[in-house]
């Protein structure tokens, strides 16, 4: 048996991205926001194309994603934040708040939603993962904004369609 495989290239022409970045531990979230933008221009996606909102701290982040994803208007969003542990509770509070937020956005509204709101231990740890985080996030929003434009045209072939409509499953 034979199966195969789509996976999106990461063109990002004519892409519409909305970001959304925390101003909370701003060093590392600035450094999110440059890593994201360039590698959002470095895949094809122009200035014009972007609208970047900016919100307090992380927990703020997932309503911002839901005004904008409930416009319609974007292809892909992304978030950016970091949520650095302290020595409360109030850590795991934000981070899973912030994550559950986050990605009910993509469930809700069917867009494609690239969580780059980071969750470390330390200062040091987040400044190292803010450039590769911030450019990842990038690549993973046009991806998923590809694949979810192919799967709008997706039609499957008459057999799994057939076995779909008698009930088959896998």
């Amino acid at each position: 048996m034979s199966v195969e495989m789509f996976q999106a290239e990461p063109e990002g022409e004519a892409l519409r991205i909305g970001i959304v970045q925390s101003r909370f531990n701003e060093p590392v979230c600035t450094a999110l926001r440059e890593a994201c933008l360039a590698e959002l221009a470095r895949l094809g996606v122009s200035d014009d194309d972007i609208v970047l909102c900016s919100v307090p701290g992380a927990l703020e982040i997932p309503f911002v994603l839901h005004r904008m994803a409930g416009t319609g208007s974007f292809d892909a969003l992304i978030a950016l934040g970091a949520v650095i542990r302290g020595e409360t509770y109030h850590f795991e509070l934000v981070a899973n708040e912030s994550g559950s937020g986050i990605q009910g956005v993509a469930t809700e509204f069917g867009v494609p939603v690239a969580n780059a709101v980071l969750t470390t231990n330390t200062d040091e740890q987040a400044m190292v993962r803010a450039p590769v985080k911030g450019a990842e996030a990038a690549r993973v929003a046009v991806e998923m904004a590809r694949l979810s434009d192919w799967l709008d045209d997706f039609e499957p072939a008459d057999d799994i369609g057939w076995a779909l409509e008698n009930g088959a499953r896998d």
